[in-house]
């Protein structure tokens, strides 16, 4: 790769003067070149599965459900912008880390749970993908599986990263169907308002189980892989870019890029969450269809209630956001086998290049596509599924926490303040929905 405008050796130093930048005019697509790992992120966390719990609890519980997304918001923009600044900080992933300052035995554990949760996530959401694209077209479903997994594992290997970053970008769209979705229901949105900003508990099972739910599906392992592999990632295609432990000019403005995307990545995502519950409140709940198991089956149900229009809208929304949150998820698996084995990673590299990181992330497709084929249930697979990810979520944040606190880790860098201490609230509400989890379990 040519290095092309590479800082000079005096910009490793603070004390560097600084030439003043020259202020630019507003330019729309300025900021959304600056979008990147945060919103593909963001968007990625409203997968088929995702969709699905978001309509259930919806379906179940109405509007009063809703203030759970102003709650997980500036939890989940908090964790994910720590997990981006490890990235950015040192030039490695999460496992790149982990491998060079804990345990083998700790990286071993963590990288096989959210290896199998990643694949068993893949298998839901390529199920649901082929159940929605049968309600719109026809067809065998298992046809579709092959089809969108295929698709999606092949897009990663061979196409050139820049142009599969902007495809990944504009599948964000994708999930403004749920945004549309709102116009064929009948909300209250006196209704809608009171449940976003008035808490309405109920003290039962099913309502502290749907809220474990949203919880471990908006704060989930992979995504903090993910995002902050994708900024070591970009590092190895910018050459003017180095990680800041290495040259420190330039940290601050890297660090607002970072919170901006993280925010507004995570800000699109509940947005979509929230446009889900209401949409599934509205034409579900208040009509007592209440039994709402898959994503697939919510697209279906909205057909006689909020019209043909409403199916369309909600199928084709979980079509697009699976071909965004499949490459994620066996993304984040390959990154964190592979800087977990200190392998050659990088979707920027070429197939023979990183073999072995291309071989994780297509036998996590694989894998993902087989298990459609066998007699397991993907909607019990994706509960279990949720199972894992959530307790694997929380000694995954404590480990992060401890991670951006480490001056070996981090150098001047380490995270501290405000964001630090959401950061353990974050990972409290996590630990919190495991025991609670747990309780239920046992009575």
């Amino acid at each position: 790769m040519t290095r092309q405008g590479t800082i000079s050796p005096h910009d490793k130093h603070d004390d560097a003067p600084a030439a003043k930048p020259r202020r630019q005019p507003f330019s729309f697509s300025r900021v959304l070149k600056t979008l990147g790992p945060g919103l593909i992120t963001g968007a990625s966390d409203d997968d088929p599965s995702g969709i699905g719990t978001y309509s259930q609890a919806g379906a179940q519980l109405g509007y009063g459900i809703g203030w759970t997304m102003l709650l997980t918001f500036p939890l989940m923009s908090a964790i994910q912008e720590i997990s981006a600044r490890v990235g950015r900080v040192t030039g490695h992933g999460i496992a790149g880390n982990v491998c060079r300052h804990y345990p083998g035995w700790l990286l071993a554990v963590v990288v096989t749970l959210l290896s199998m949760a990643n694949t068993i996530n893949i298998a839901a959401d390529l199920s649901a993908m082929a159940d929605a694209a049968k309600l719109l077209i026809g067809g065998p479903a298992i046809l579709y599986v092959v089809l969108f997994g295929v698709t999606s594992v092949a897009a990663q290997i061979f196409m050139n990263y820049r142009r599969y970053v902007t495809i990944l970008k504009w599948l964000t769209l994708s999930l403004f169907a749920y945004v549309a979705a709102l116009a064929f229901a009948k909300v209250s949105w006196m209704e809608a308002l009171a449940g976003v900003l008035l808490p309405r508990i109920s003290w039962s099972a099913d309502y502290f189980t749907t809220i474990v739910a949203i919880l471990g599906t908006t704060i989930s392992p992979y995504l903090f892989f993910w995002q902050a592999s994708q900024e070591a990632e970009e590092q190895r295609l910018d050459a003017t870019k180095h990680p800041l432990i290495e040259r420190h000019y330039g940290a601050q403005h890297e660090f607002s890029r970072i919170r901006a995307d993280t925010i507004t990545g995570m800000a699109f995502s509940n947005l979509i969450a929230l446009s889900i519950i209401v949409t599934a409140a509205a034409s579900l709940h208040a009509t007592g269809k209440t039994d709402i198991q898959t994503s697939a089956q919510a697209a279906e149900a909205l057909r006689p209630i909020a019209g043909p229009f409403a199916e369309v809208i909600f199928a084709l929304g979980i079509v697009g956001t699976g071909l965004l949150a499949i490459p994620v998820l066996a993304g984040a698996t390959a990154y964190a086998v592979g800087e977990g084995r200190r392998w050659r990673v990088g979707l920027t590299r070429r197939p023979k290049e990183a073999i072995a990181f291309y071989s994780v992330l297509a036998l996590s497709g694989g894998i993902g596509i087989a298990l459609n084929f066998t007699p397991i249930d993907p909607i019990a697979a994706l509960y279990w599924s949720a199972v894992v990810n959530g307790v694997l979520a929380v000694p995954v944040m404590v480990l992060l926490m401890f991670m951006a606190r480490r001056r070996d880790v981090m150098d001047r860098f380490v995270v501290g303040g405000w964001l630090y201490w959401l950061g353990w609230l974050s990972t409290g509400a996590m630990a919190l929905s495991v025991i609670a989890m747990g309780i239920g379990f046992l009575l």
